[in-house]
């Protein structure tokens, strides 16, 4: 089974929870709104330890460095043959310097041709409530999770 491992960035602004959230980049989604917005998160390297993971892959999609505490959420399997393990941070990243890693695709399909896309290309603090409705629906799980257990901590 693939495992893949992600940080969830987050803060308290007047009292209301916000995440930080990356658009998928590519040609496919770039004008999903809806559904095309995810955590920061990646597939584990053979003999990577899954926080390492978590803290490359946040490096890779955002160009951020993570210099506050990292926890441990929740770990979920989201389809047959994938495992996600997901930690989160407090930290208020400026965002507006973000980029993100590259991948290349024959694009369009069938075309013979190869274009090279960012793996993300927006990114934006959320409002978890707004977060629930724009995450990718298998990554709904985890701000639930985040949200519950930031109660629990009396942090909002």
């Amino acid at each position: 089974m693939k495992k893949s491992s992600g940080i969830i960035a987050y803060k308290i602004e007047n009292h209301v929870l916000k995440v930080l959230l990356c658009h998928f980049g590519g040609p496919y989604k770039r004008n999903l709104d809806i559904g095309g917005w995810t955590l920061s998160k990646g597939e584990k390297d053979e003999n990577e330890k899954l926080i390492d993971t978590a803290i490359r892959e946040f490096k890779e999609e955002t160009n951020l460095d993570v210099k506050t505490e990292i926890n441990y959420l929740k770990t979920k399997k989201v389809s047959r043959r994938k495992l996600v393990i997901m930690f989160y941070t407090n930290s208020d990243f400026d965002i507006t310097g973000c980029k993100s890693n590259t991948f290349e695709i024959e694009y369009p399909k069938g075309s013979n041709k190869r274009e090279t896309f960012s793996e993300m290309d927006k990114y934006e603090w959320m409002d978890i409530n707004t977060a629930k409705k724009k995450i990718i629906k298998n990554q709904l799980f985890f701000l639930e999770i985040l949200e519950q257990t930031l109660k629990n901590k009396g942090e909002i």
